[in-house]
């Protein structure tokens, strides 16, 4: 990742703590200073998502494309690329974007496009990952952030973190205890694929 502007994208659908948790990183860890790197912009699929008005009080620039308003995935990803390609990102960060992405979305940021998941991948792709955890009598859980393939959560692993799981442990307890850990990994996966570059 060459150039002196490593823009960042981050996709959202929700509050965005992940979003949050790798913006704050990039302020305290001087990520513009040492590697030319900033979150460039956050881009949500509902206009209503609360981290969308989160990152604009960072002084990031923010944009919102309802999916429910385009006519198939193809014309809803070709205006979100339309929008994130401005940015000429180095990285596109999935975090908590709820949708299903087109192969040719997937294509066109090849090798610039990752996600976190909660669960240790290959275990659990896909939904409700901590109930199908519990529910399997695992000892440990956990998240991965993946690059993104055209196979659901198949992508090369890049990082992992791993997670207990508790006697009495509901999908909402675990979850909980796993997003703190999400909010380690993702910041420091993406600076690690920064300063590689």
């Amino acid at each position: 990742m060459s150039g002196v502007n490593k823009n960042i994208v981050i996709l959202i659908s929700g509050s965005g703590s992940n979003m949050a948790a790798i913006v704050e990183a990039s302020f305290k860890q001087r990520w513009q200073a040492r590697m030319g790197a900033r979150v460039a912009a956050v881009i949500s699929n509902k206009v209503a998502a609360q981290g969308l008005s989160w990152a604009r009080e960072q002084g990031i620039a923010t944009r919102a494309l309802e999916h429910t308003q385009f006519s198939s995935r193809e014309a809803f990803d070709a205006a979100l690329m339309a929008e994130i390609d401005p940015f000429e990102p180095a990285l596109v960060v999935l975090a908590g974007f709820m949708r299903i992405l087109t192969p040719g979305f997937v294509q066109h940021y090849e090798g610039r496009l990752i996600n976190i998941h909660p669960s240790l991948l290959p275990a659990f792709t896909g939904l409700k990952t901590h109930q199908r955890a519990i529910d399997a009598g695992c000892r440990f859980t956990g998240a991965t952030v993946h690059r993104v393939s055209t196979e659901l959560d198949h992508g090369e692993i890049l990082d992992q973190a791993v997670v207990p799981v508790l006697a009495g442990d509901t999908a909402e307890t675990l979850a909980a205890r796993v997003l703190t850990q999400e909010h380690i990994l993702y910041p420091r996966a993406v600076e690690r694929l920064l300063g590689a570059g």
